[in-house]
């Protein structure tokens, strides 16, 4: 078996860029990817793109690694004849990757119990619900469990799959694979999933939306409610109830995500000091802001770091 083999799972319903993202990615690094479907048959994607399998799902040859994407066909109940082949080829595997809500079908044919997984972060839920004995965490892009590999939604699985080229064949390789497809090297593993103003819905109000971006832009300065009530001309009273309403948490909370999302950017992009780094997002002092981390991620920004680098 060459260790720079892929075979990439075909299903209907199945999600095309989950796909085609990380097969590009491992085309362009110059592995032997393979795609198969059950019975190799031409399959439809959820968008309705055809696309046609190299091969039977039964008669393909066992691969370095065994990719499952996602897509409203794997959050179906699977039949046997998906998982159980998922599950012998997962036997002769190195490694075995989901993207999105592939974690469903790895789940399903019996890989994950007792792992630490992720999928799409609509999807947390509905993982964890069905399949108690995971460990699942909504938070990260990727997350590596022993030889599995599971992946947030979508463009995560071309961060992942980077991150592979740049585990089997260095950072150079990954680097001009990524300056070819125009995307970023990869984003580290334990990057958030969704930004600040994606978790959080937009306002109607222009003034309110015009105040979500200046916390996003600016979040060293006093975004205090009587600040922030004053940019969008409304006494702070009524400021913050009407942006609780428009956006569906309060000002307090939205500011404290935004400077986390900020910290956590300039760690991971930035080399500037632990200090540094909490005063340009308006935390005031390390300590501050080690507080604000270990209460949300469970974690030091020194470790936090280390692990995203």
């Amino acid at each position: 078996m060459s260790s720079r083999s892929v075979l990439i799972v075909l299903f209907d319903g199945v999600q095309s860029l989950d796909v085609t993202g990380p097969l590009e990615v491992f085309h362009e690094a110059g592995y032997r990817v393979t795609t198969a479907s059950p019975g190799g048959l031409p399959v439809r994607s959820g968008s309705g793109l055809a696309l046609l399998p190299d091969t039977d799902l039964d008669l393909a040859e066992p691969a370095d690694t065994l990719l499952v994407p996602g897509g409203a066909g794997s959050r179906d109940e699977a039949g046997p004849e998906l998982t159980d082949r998922i599950a012998v080829l997962a036997a002769d595997a190195r490694r075995v990757v989901s993207v999105c809500t592939g974690t469903f079908l790895l789940a399903a044919a019996g890989l994950l119990a007792g792992r630490r997984v992720t999928t799409h972060w609509q999807h947390c839920a509905a993982l964890a619900a069905r399949h108690p004995e995971l460990t699942v965490d909504p938070e990260p892009i990727y997350v590596r469990d022993g030889r599995f590999l599971s992946s947030a939604g979508v463009t995560a699985g071309i961060d992942l799959a980077l991150h592979l080229v740049e585990e089997d064949l260095g950072r150079e390789v990954a680097l001009a694979v990524a300056r070819t497809m125009v995307v970023f090297l990869r984003r580290p593993g334990g990057q958030a999933q969704f930004s600040t103003q994606l978790s959080a819905q937009f306002a109607e109000r222009d003034a309110v939306r015009e105040v979500q971006r200046w916390i996003v832009e600016h979040p060293e300065e006093d975004l205090s409610v009587e600040s922030l009530a004053r940019r969008a001309s409304l006494s702070p009273r009524q400021f913050a109830r009407v942006f609780a309403s428009d956006v569906g948490t309060t000002p307090g909370r939205y500011v404290a995500g935004a400077r986390l999302e900020a910290a956590r950017r300039r760690l991971e992009d930035s080399r500037d000091g632990i200090e540094q780094v909490a005063r340009s997002c308006g935390y005031g002092s390390a300590e501050a802001m080690r507080r604000a981390f270990a209460r949300t991620l469970a974690t030091t920004p020194a470790d936090y770091r280390r692990r995203t680098r």
